[in-house]
């Protein structure tokens, strides 16, 4: 049966592939370009199938360890900038000329969490990515670590994968890293087991307790909640060893497969799910949040009872409950300013009193997200 749902890969259009610092250094903790060299391999083995590829790719921050003559991962966020502004070109010239050897050119492309925050900002990197790949380009992906701080930032770059696979339309999310699956517990645990298919990751009884590798910041909890946010957009996962590159890309039973648990959303409301920020908040009455989370409706005035923080009409906003509880995220149609005279009132009494630009939802349904309720990882 995993055979057969492998086809989601080898099938697929384009590929999002990301590696891990881990899976790039060696035990000092410098690259080590042996490995690029054979993920390289493995990548360009994908191109020949006709497959586009986009690579998200840690490593910066190691590939600047060595020539700063750092001897172990730098603590501060100046020292890991610098370390980051002086790897990353030589991380991405290992890169072209690996895949120069195929024939193949490659693109850098640094984000911000603004790229994918702000609407103009995410067109952008679409347009971006969209001419590079027309143009046979191999993009190599990164978080722009010069530039991001502690609070502004991604976090890791397994998130970021799960939101360029999306925004790029891939097929299908190859997370490689230094653990060759998911298993119920830690692997050194005694009696932790292999899971090969997750057909539904808020199902999972797992223990992912346990940090990552010293050299780089992610463990298997940031890997499931990329993998929460690529299933739960219609794209599939596949969780391996980098040194099973090859096999996990040819659509061998390696690793483990998180199997879609929803449809394929517009670009918008994964941006508004999963990248936005919001700006403010709407506390809806039980009538509201009713309409909104069970029969999939526009929020109107009249279920509005408080209106928090300042927006203009197509900002983000958070839709709660007035207990406190976030029940969804929607795109606002009007300023913050306008709604509290709105709040309570029906759309028709509105239209009659403020005038017939008012007789319509402060949230529509299409721009509008509920939040799905999940186990913690």
């Amino acid at each position: 049966m995993t055979e057969g749902l492998r086809e989601q890969i080898t099938g697929a259009r384009r590929l999002l592939v990301k590696v891990g610092s881990s899976s790039l250094t060696d035990a000092s903790g410098a690259l080590d370009p042996s490995l690029l060299e054979r993920l390289v391999e493995s990548l360009a083995a994908v191109r020949e199938r006709g497959q586009d590829v986009v690579l998200v790719s840690s490593g910066a921050m190691a590939s600047g360890m060595e020539p700063l003559k750092l001897k172990r991962r730098p603590a501060d966020l100046a020292s890991k900038q610098a370390a980051a502004a002086v790897g990353q070109s030589l991380l991405v010239g290992h890169y072209g000329t690996f895949f120069g050897r195929h024939g193949l050119t490659v693109g850098q492309v640094l984000l911000t969490v603004e790229d994918v925050a702000r609407q103009d900002h995410y067109r952008n990197a679409l347009r971006t990515f969209t001419k590079l790949l027309e143009l046979g380009v191999v993009p190599i992906v990164n978080e722009n670590d010069t530039v991001a701080t502690h609070e502004i930032r991604f976090g890791d770059n397994d998130r970021l994968a799960a939101l360029v696979a999306h925004l790029v339309g891939a097929d299908a999310l190859v997370l490689l890293s230094d653990v060759d699956s998911l298993y119920t517990a830690h692997p050194s645990t005694p009696g932790a087991e292999r899971i090969s298919v997750v057909a539904d990751i808020d199902e999972l009884d797992v223990d992912t307790d346990g940090q990552g590798a010293a050299i780089g910041t992610g463990g298997m909890t940031t890997k499931l909640q990329a993998a929460r946010i690529a299933t739960a957009s219609g794209i599939p996962v596949v969780l391996a060893s980098a040194q099973d590159a090859t096999a996990a890309l040819a659509g061998e039973p390696v690793g483990t497969l998180f199997l879609p648990t929803g449809k394929r959303r517009s670009r918008k409301l994964m941006w508004l799910a999963y990248a936005s920020v919001t700006q403010g908040e709407l506390v809806l009455d039980p009538g509201a949040v009713k309409a909104v989370t069970e029969r999939k409706a526009s929020l109107l005035p009249a279920g509005i009872v408080e209106v928090r923080g300042q927006f203009e009409a197509g900002d983000p906003v958070k839709l709660v409950s007035q207990t406190g509880q976030v029940v969804a995220r929607g795109l606002v149609n009007f300023d913050a300013d306008k709604l509290p005279a709105m709040i309570g009132r029906s759309t028709k009494e509105l239209a009659e009193s403020l005038g017939e630009h008012f007789d319509r939802e402060v949230v529509h349904r299409d721009d509008l997200i509920v939040k799905r309720t999940k186990k913690k990882l």
